[in-house]
């Protein structure tokens, strides 16, 4: 028989041991042989998503071996962690002990005498973020940072330290940390962080980094000059009742349990209050958080806070969460008629504040916090405002709590993955929905922000409801948003008999725009440029010396790198920032970046490689109704015949903020050897990322946790509900 080599999928250096059966030689190559629960330095991605360490059993001519896994080893209490039948490998979800060693043994199902064995270091990991992951802080104030480490037992610590943002060490000082090690729950490790007592005229943002083995995780400290402190950890806690909204809660039964244990749970945001032509008050959310992927049934009670925030200790099993509304309706996912991710939930005789309040909506108060304001109706009349390009918008969420960004492309058909389980690992559907919002900006939403109302910063009008979202390869986040009246009118054509629903609300006013920044632009100038695009753009260079025409406005050329497209060159072509010379999207080949500048910047040598901001009023509608048309006639077409291609809408250019271009969002792990640079002449702008999937939150249950949920019904305090048919 044939040697059966078995070869550990993915880059990397390393090699695990080998056993040699007598009568075959077996060899395993590359790959990592240490991870940690959390899969840091797993080499492969499930198809669902997620990290997941793939390893190939392959004979020695390359062909696939069909082999027999089995695992031993491991935590005493946790196990040696699961490996499905294509080879790959799932780590336990915590440890017991510092480090745990896994056998990983193939076995070949046509001579079960040939077998290869490989071990695996497990070291703990991060479940979850540091808690709070962003935080507004004003001048020597404090925070207090949470970290949680999937150990229960053992002495590992985690590490943390200033570090990044303007200054280059960070700014600020840490205390002493202070590690609770127990047998029965994870370790959990706290720092308090003070910031500096002077600070830059202009809001800064430094980084809080914590360690533990490989795991690495962060929180971004605002530098508030204005005084501002917001610590979104309140957005998780038990409210007192009335509770107001944009914190945690969710269905009662959002868990996954096998037999008597509760393996883990899930939870988002209840984002407003809406109201029915008959006066009944409900919760809004997300299909996803309140009736769990359709997967819910009507009376289910809604709690505050969620699971996740609870031990997943359901209501009904044990103190600290209520129930505070009974699912009335969603919209089916399931269904091709709906086009929003969007549930409802009666509330209870004074469970929720019913002026509709959300947390952190309104201004700073004497102590530097800031209240709790319901959403702006009064321009409106309650129906919701038409999201624009550019607009600066904020939400209020479980996770990130009050955060901006700006809508960064309109128009938006995009791909989401649903799950029938919180872990992610039953794969429910893939939905499009079509002519959504999509918003961005560092830290603006993270998973468990599910459900939280967007909402135009200048007036606190609804805008849209969050639902999806991500990090794109540049560590900027992605989100997409139903429109708010898009959200409202299916709600009311699905109850019929002319019930329609309006938000619940007050007067428009501002809102406190807590913003981290948007590293789009300059994440795409710090990537190198590879030698074949160096020469590339190179050539191209003598082609675009011959555009410079001061009298038409184009001052200089020079090589650059595209904010449009990541790891591509650019030639930049400057231009009298008073005129608006017609500059070709493209040279020999080679994306143009336009900037707005003037002579004696280019002489001098001065002038900026990159455009730093967008401009809002540049876009002429002949320009968004031309790219509307691309879109709709390519890049629609495109995203059908190409699987990589996730979503696609209209924005604006970075490289040239004053057109439009078409915003193609792509899968980092399926990237198209060739990304056209326009689409019907049209330019073209790639967010490189994961794809999109819903954004609950979910966690492991600690290995303390061991009840069962109950199902849990609305209570006589609940009124009669209007009827919502579902699909």
């Amino acid at each position: 028989m044939a040697a059966l080599p078995l070869v550990l999928a993915g880059c990397g250096t390393g090699t695990g041991r080998t056993m040699l059966p007598e009568s075959t030689a077996l060899t395993l190559a590359g790959g990592e042989t240490s991870i940690d629960t959390n899969c840091t330095g797993c080499n492969g991605t499930r198809a669902g998503g997620g990290a997941v360490y793939r390893i190939t059993a392959m004979q020695v001519d390359g062909a696939p071996a069909d082999v027999t896994w089995t695992l031993s080893g491991g935590d005493a209490k946790a196990g040696a962690g699961s490996m499905n039948s294509a080879g790959e490998y799932t780590p336990p979800g915590f440890l017991t002990a510092d480090r745990v060693e896994v056998t990983l043994t193939a076995q070949l199902k046509s001579d079960p005498s040939t077998t290869a064995t490989t071990h695996l270091s497990i070291t703990p990991g991060f479940l979850e973020p540091l808690a709070p992951e962003n935080a507004a802080v004003a001048p020597g104030g404090t925070i207090t940072l949470s970290g949680r480490l999937a150990q229960a037992g053992g002495n590992t610590a985690i590490r943390f330290a200033v570090t990044g943002g303007a200054h280059e060490s960070g700014a600020g000082t840490l205390g002493p940390v202070d590690c609770t090690h127990a047998h029965d729950t994870f370790t959990t490790c706290t720092v308090t962080y003070t910031a500096p007592t002077t600070m830059d005229a202009a809001n800064d943002v430094t980084y809080v980094e914590a360690r533990a083995g490989a795991a690495k995780t962060e929180t971004a400290i605002l530098l508030s000059a204005t005084g501002v402190t917001s610590n979104p950890a309140r957005h998780r806690e038990a409210l007192s009742w009335p509770v107001a909204l944009g914190g945690s809660g969710g269905n009662n039964g959002d868990l996954d349990a096998h037999g008597s244990t509760v393996a883990d749970c899930c939870g988002g945001t209840l984002g407003a209050l809406i109201a029915d032509t008959n006066g009944h008050q409900y919760l809004l959310s997300n299909n996803h958080v309140l009736a769990r992927s359709d997967h819910a049934a009507t009376g289910d009670a809604i709690v505050q806070p969620g699971l996740i925030d609870n031990n997943c200790t359901p209501y009904g099993d044990g103190p600290g969460t209520a129930s505070i509304a009974s699912l009335s309706a969603w919209l089916p996912l399931k269904s091709a008629q709906t086009n929003a991710d969007a549930a409802i939930a009666q509330i209870g005789s004074r469970t929720v504040d019913q002026s509709g309040t959300i947390l952190e909506l309104g201004s700073k108060q004497a102590d530097g916090t800031l209240g709790a304001a319901a959403p702006g109706i009064s321009s409106t009349d309650g129906k919701g405002e038409t999201g624009k390009l550019t607009m600066r918008v904020a939400k209020s969420g479980r996770t990130t709590g009050l955060t901006c960004g700006a809508v960064t492309a309109v128009d938006v058909d995009v791909n989401v993955d649903y799950f029938a389980d919180c872990a992610e690992t039953r794969p429910y559907l893939t939905k499009l929905f079509t002519h959504q919002l999509a918003l961005s900006g560092d830290r603006f939403s993270d998973a468990g922000d599910s459900g939280a109302l967007v909402v135009d910063a200048a007036n606190a009008e609804p805008v849209g409801l969050f639902f999806a979202g991500g990090v794109d390869a540049s560590g900027v986040v992605q989100a997409m948003a139903t429109p708010a009246p898009e959200v409202l009118s299916e709600l009311g054509a699905q109850a019929g008999a002319g019930t329609s629903y309006s938000f619940v609300g007050g007067a428009d006013h501002a809102v406190s725009c807590l913003s981290y920044g948007d590293s789009a632009v300059a994440a795409a100038q710090r990537e190198p440029l590879s030698t074949v695009e160096m020469a590339r753009a190179s050539q191209a260079l003598f082609a675009a010396r011959l555009l410079v025409n001061p009298t038409q406005g184009i001052l200089g050329v020079a090589l650059g790198k595209s904010s449009d497209r990541v790891g591509e060159a650019a030639i930049v072509v400057y231009v009298d920032e008073a005129m608006t010379p017609n500059v070709p999207v493209q040279v020999g080949g080679v994306r143009t970046m336009v900037i707005p500048t003037t002579a004696q910047a280019v002489a001098a040598g001065s002038a900026p490689v990159a455009n730093t901001m967008t401009v809002a009023s540049g876009l002429s509608a002949t320009a968004l109704n031309r790219a509307m048309q691309a879109k709709q006639q390519a890049a629609r077409q495109w995203m059908q015949e190409n699987s990589a291609i996730f979503g696609v809408g209209v924005g604006q250019s970075l490289d040239n903020p004053r057109e439009a271009a078409l915003v193609i969002y792509v899968d980092r792990s399926r990237l198209p050897k060739d990304l056209p640079q326009t689409l019907d002449g049209v330019r073209t702008r790639y967010i490189v990322m994961d794809r999109l999937h819903v954004t609950r939150s979910y966690m492991t249950a600690g290995p303390a946790q061991k009840c069962m949920a109950k199902p849990i019904v609305a209570t006589p305090q609940f009124e009669p509900r209007a009827t919502l048919p579902l699909f």
